[in-house]
């Protein structure tokens, strides 16, 4: 009987490319560690003694430490002592100790998520997104969270844009990965149409009714929802970025007053028992949901001035009074009371 002979041993050759194939993977493995490490930590280096405190105006801040979430004291109309130290945000809210701060990540292609923060401002959850972060906002109670992105686009006030909205039940855990399917009534009729967006959420104090803007048709509405019957349904034209006041009786509300993308929005406030309106003393045209400090006054950014990108100002609700720099080089602002 023939024996065959034992296989020959791998070549030094063949060796050494094994070990470098090896030696590459490790090194990827390790890679890929690193930077999602990274990405875990960058909401959650700064909660040690950065958390959400009552009394505190927080906001992003587009000056020193630039993109990072900072604080001054909620009371008074300067800046007072300012305090920087959050997490990095391209947009960011918070109420009732739960934060929320939408990331955006550079790459190929760029990365976005939204950050639910704990109150301590401690990562508690994160969730993939696609898109551009344009608008967060938290419910009073803490519970209920919402964020749109730009799908296409990167501005309201041209017409080729898409957004996308979501809503988060944090006590639930339940999301609302797009909200455009939500049943909507429009002139009294079930509507439906292709063109359909929503963005601008902001949600009432007993966590079931929302408003917010759709868009359709050219169109702009304010829409009341249900969260329970998962129902929309318009309440009036012409209606942008809504801001429920803190005793719900109100919505601040960007109004487009001009055709064109020059200057096209005013703010105006709308009381909701008599659907009357009233602009704001301020003239200028602001792009943002604006933000209640408290039942009189509201927030909001705008461009900066002396090479700041941004800066917040405040006015009276009521329409009085004139417009007051509030904090230098700042948006996204959001009182924790």
């Amino acid at each position: 009987m023939k024996q065959q002979s034992p296989s020959p041993l791998p070549s030094l050759r063949s060796r050494v490319v094994a070990v470098a194939a090896a030696a590459a993977v490790l090194a990827g493995v390790a890679v890929t560690y690193t930077l999602q490490a990274a990405e875990r930590a960058e909401s959650a280096d700064a909660a040690s003694e950065f958390g959400l405190d009552r009394g505190t105006l927080y906001f992003r801040s587009t000056t020193e430490s630039a993109g990072r979430v900072a604080r001054v004291p909620a009371a008074g109309g300067g800046g007072g002592a300012r305090a920087t130290g959050g997490p990095s945000c391209e947009r960011f809210y918070a109420a009732a100790g739960t934060g929320l701060c939408l990331q955006r990540r550079s790459g190929i292609p760029p990365k976005s998520y939204a950050v639910v923060l704990d109150d301590r401002l401690r990562e508690k959850r994160r969730i993939a997104l696609t898109g551009i972060p344009n608008r967060a906002r938290v419910s009073a109670s803490g519970r209920m969270l919402s964020w749109t992105m730009f799908a296409t686009g990167d501005s309201y006030a041209g017409s080729s844009f898409s957004t996308r909205t979501s809503i988060l039940d944090t006590r639930t855990g339940y999301l609302i990965k797009n909200m455009e399917e939500i049943p909507l009534t429009l002139d009294g009729r079930r509507y439906h149409s292709p063109d359909v967006n929503y963005w601008g959420v902001t949600f009432a104090k007993d966590d079931n009714t929302f408003y917010a803007t759709v868009s359709t048709k050219g169109k702009t509405h304010l829409v009341r929802g249900d969260m329970a019957k998962w129902s929309a349904t318009a309440l009036r034209a012409n209606v942008e970025c809504p801001s429920l006041s803190p005793d719900n009786t109100r919505v601040a509300f960007k109004k487009r007053v001009r055709e064109g993308t020059r200057d096209p929005w005013r703010l105006y406030v709308l009381h909701l028992r008599t659907m009357r309106e009233h602009p704001l003393a301020e003239r200028r045209s602001v792009d943002d949901q604006a933000a209640w400090l408290d039942d009189d006054t509201l927030a909001y950014a705008l461009p900066g001035t002396g090479g700041r990108k941004q800066d917040i100002w405040t006015s009276r609700a009521d329409g009085s009074g004139s417009p007051a720099l509030r904090i230098r080089g700042g948006s996204s602002p959001a009182a924790v009371r």
